[in-house]
């Protein structure tokens, strides 16, 4: 198996792990406050981060990496969930699902700002602008509750998103993708730890539905997900593989039929074979190979 097909099987398994994330975050914010599920899903996965690293010891990163390991934990292991969890306060699952459908293109953006990805042909950039342009058809042309307030946030999770995964994409090819999420989400871990205890509830009021999803986003979301997209990443390209997340809010708007009641019709099943289509055309107008690490930068 090439590593091309290789990087979009790791992507997709990311990306429909990823899926579940918002209807899991919003079933946690039922029950929990939005910032305590933000620092405790942090604190859970440091736990099977810290675990990971230590059975199997590696030299430690270099002062650089472990600045662009912050970069990286400030963004997908705080930004995104703190977004995230204060915009489903405000807005349907299924409304900021479909906002992911602009990650691409913040991802390929960030990526080729940082040197991870060379600039693609002119036709990818089309190809991304479609995808997202249908998926902002759909959401503005359905009827999905949403607020001025509740976008914005969701917005700021994604451009966050964004780029933690161009930086850890970049540092994917020197450190791995098991190494990056790990480290990210223990470097947090001196605020989150603090923060998660002193916002911690009273468990007799939380309901299993938010513990679960809770459970969810702690340990699929904030990393195994992220083992197999930055190695999907690091593989088949970042403007390549990055498109695969135009599929991320069909996937979860079906979850989110199928665990909220959230009511999807015929339009979702020909928004996604567009959806598919400006993938398959975005990949092969993508620039063919990474370029190399940087270290300077």
């Amino acid at each position: 198996m090439d590593g091309r097909r290789a990087g979009l099987i790791d992507g997709t398994i990311g990306v429909i792990i990823f899926s579940g994330s918002l209807v899991a975050t919003r079933f946690a914010v039922i029950d929990l406050d939005p910032l305590f599920a933000t620092w405790a899903r942090a604190v859970g996965a440091a736990m099977l981060a810290g675990g990971a690293l230590m059975l199997a010891p590696r030299p430690l990163p270099s002062r650089r990496e472990f600045a662009a390991l912050l970069v990286v934990s400030a963004t997908v292991v705080v930004g995104f969930p703190l977004f995230s969890a204060l915009a489903l306060r405000e807005i349907t699952a299924a409304r900021a699902t479909l906002f992911i459908g602009l990650l691409p293109l913040f991802t390929a953006a960030f990526a080729i700002l940082r040197g991870v990805a060379r600039p693609p042909r002119p036709a990818f950039w089309l190809f991304g602008v479609i995808g997202s342009a249908v998926v902002a058809a759909y959401a503005l042309g359905g009827s999905l509750a949403g607020s001025l307030r509740g976008d914005l946030a969701i917005l700021a999770a994604v451009v966050s998103a964004g780029l933690g995964y161009a930086e850890g994409a970049r540092l994917t090819a020197r450190l791995g993708g098991r190494r990056v999420i790990s480290w990210a989400v223990v470097l947090a871990l001196p605020l989150s730890l603090p923060a998660a205890i002193h916002l911690w509830p009273d468990w007799t009021l939380v309901g299993w539905p938010a513990i679960g999803g809770l459970a969810y986003t702690a340990a699929f979301s904030q990393w195994i997900g992220f083992l197999f997209w930055y190695r999907g990443l690091e593989r088949g390209g970042v403007a390549a593989v990055s498109q695969l997340q135009l599929l991320q809010p069909f996937f979860g708007l079906i979850l989110a039929a199928a665990l909220l009641g959230d009511a999807v019709g015929p339009r979702l099943a020909l928004a996604t074979a567009l959806v598919v289509l400006c993938v398959v055309g975005a990949r092969r107008h993508a620039a063919p190979t990474p370029r190399p690490v940087d270290e300077t930068k």
